[in-house]
């Protein structure tokens, strides 16, 4: 990274350009006395001010003092009419203040700014302000002694099955809103399967990741669901293979009344039919409150892993707040630096020039139409990064956060892939934070090695890990750490979640003129509205990263 020079600035003052205190005029306000020695400047403002009396200031006519009075009267009136009338709207005002000041916390944005209602306490580097975080609470779990509403199994209008595919938390999110969909189209729901692609390669189940038997029981009252394919239907590989048993046309983030127009017929006249592909192929305006809210039950609720799996979660939580022999906070980061996002990104980023040579190579290689010659690249690598749009380098994130205030004692938790460049890369993120420790360093291999026949069971180890953590750290968008800060704002958002504003350090990083206190300032600023509370939601909002509406209540 070129412009990491902010850690080794050392302007306390910096601004944002060189300015010459020499060139500096003298304001015409102030006399200029700098040709007056000092003693005789001080005797004449003495002899200035000594023995003044309001008649010496008004002159020798007693008229004047008159009109002088005369004139503060008629000035004492306008004041007290003015008083008045602000008493009086005041006094109308006062209900909707009251409402104010008493309403539920909720945060909202102007520019780059938080506006909040006041709080007692300042928040820490390590939680957002506890009366920030009292005014809301999750409500989407299972109703008490729900009475549930579903016909028997034969009465419904027949069975929908889908490949949940993609890596853990892509998977995650289909299988919510296959919960969803059939709870849509009032059919039942088979398990599904995980079906992973060419990126995640193995063979995990579902019940070698969650617990069946809590996500069965947990939605018994919403959705019906069953382990496998009724005994009745001989032909199971048709299933997966049959385009007379298969649903292709489902547009992205399709609506509830799509389904019910398009899908559930031909669920009602094959009775099984599969849903391919089915990602992001439920939308969040288009379809009702309580579906929404359904899928927030699944997600936060249903959905548990297996027991086995929050053991050991734990037990890396626990050794990673007592690495130092007392009880400390850590910091969890989701670092997505890896070859292939590298690649996708078609951002640039400092190398030497070979390997520029062969991440050029690569790109041509997998992504050959986005590539074409490469011309265009580099003015697209700019845009992106203007735009923010560009993963961040481990040695920018380090920047970041010695900027947030954490020093080189802070623990960090790093979820990651092969980051690329290696150790080089890392190099700067390590030598800033050097208490910098994975999985693989927190666990032993024996301990590690019943979970590596599955990449998923990794995987969600990382995320219990990053999701329980004192402050969690995004570097670039994706599932994972959406579904984190969502699970966190859900939760209680007592605990940090740092978004970084990538739009705005990019321009900070391009500054030449910017001194560390100037940056220090604008990234405290710009990331008081990236902590992980509650936001307003908006249309296209994404549900799983801000689960404000409907899944989160008033207190």
């Amino acid at each position: 990274m070129a412009e990491l020079r902010h850690s080794g600035s050392t302007g306390r003052g910096g601004s944002h350009s060189p300015v010459k205190k020499d060139d500096e005029a003298a304001t015409p306000l102030v006399a200029d006395i700098s040709s007056v020695a000092p003693a005789a400047a001080g005797r004449d403002l003495r002899d200035r001010c000594r023995g003044t009396s309001l008649l010496s200031f008004l002159g020798d006519d007693p008229g004047v003092l008159f009109r002088h009075y005369r004139a503060n009267d008629a000035t004492n009136k306008v004041i007290v009419g003015v008083l008045s009338l602000l008493l009086v709207l005041g006094l109308f005002s006062l209900p909707s203040l009251w409402t104010h000041l008493n309403g539920p916390y909720l945060c909202h944005k102007d520019g780059i700014i938080l506006r909040c209602p006041r709080v007692k306490e300042e928040p820490s580097l390590w939680e957002n302000p506890y009366s920030a975080t009292t005014s809301w609470k999750p409500c989407a779990e299972r109703r008490d002694n729900g009475i549930s509403d579903l016909p028997p199994e034969n009465e419904t209008n027949g069975y929908i099955f889908i490949h949940a595919e993609g890596g853990l938390n892509q998977q995650r999110i289909a299988i919510c809103n296959a919960v969803a969909v059939a709870k849509i189209m009032n059919s039942t729901l088979i398990l599904p399967v995980l079906k992973q692609d060419q990126i995640w390669k193995d063979q995990t189940k579902f019940e070698d990741i969650f617990d069946v038997d809590h996500f069965i029981e947990y939605l018994k009252d919403d959705v019906r669901i069953v382990r496998d394919i009724p005994d009745w239907f001989s032909d199971k590989a048709e299933l997966f293979t049959s385009i007379r048993r298969t649903v292709k046309n489902i547009p992205k983030y399709a609506s509830a009344q799509f389904y019910i127009d398009n899908v559930l017929p031909r669920v009602k006249e094959k009775k099984i039919m599969a849903l391919k592909p089915f990602v992001d192929r439920l939308g969040y305006d288009n379809v009702p409150e309580e579906i929404n809210r359904l899928r927030c039950r699944v997600n936060y609720h249903a959905l548990k892993f297996l027991p086995e799996i929050d053991q050991m979660a734990d037990l890396l939580v626990s050794r990673m707040r007592n690495r130092t022999g007392n009880s400390n906070p850590y910091m969890a980061l989701h670092l997505r630096f890896e070859k292939g996002m590298v690649g996708l990104s078609f951002c640039d980023f400092v190398g030497t020039r070979e390997e520029k040579a062969m991440m050029a190579a690569y790109r041509k290689k997998e992504w050959p139409r986005r590539y074409k010659n490469g011309s265009h690249l580099w003015q697209l690598a700019l845009e992106k990064r203007k735009e923010g749009r560009c993963p961040l380098e481990p040695g920018e994130v380090a920047v970041i956060l010695r900027a947030l205030g954490y020093t080189k004692d802070t623990q960090i938790y790093v979820a990651s892939g092969q980051v690329y460049g290696g150790q080089n890369r890392m190099a700067p993120l390590r030598n800033m934070f050097p208490n910098l420790v994975t999985k693989e360093e927190l666990a032993s291999k024996e301990e590690l090695d019943s979970f590596r026949k599955h990449v998923t069971s990794l995987a969600a180890l990382d995320f219990l890990v990053c999701q329980k953590s004192d402050v969690f750290v995004m570097t670039h968008g994706g599932n994972f750490a959406k579904l984190i800060i969502g699970a966190r704002r859900y939760m209680g958002h007592r605990l940090k979640s740092i978004k970084p504003d990538k739009g705005l350090m990019s321009k900070s990083f391009g500054d030449p003129y910017m001194g560390w206190a100037s940056f220090v300032e604008e990234v405290v600023t710009t990331h008081q509205t990236r902590t992980g509370l509650p936001e307003e939601t908006f249309p296209n909002y994404d549900l799983w990263e801000n689960p404000l509406t409907p899944c989160m209540c008033r207190t």
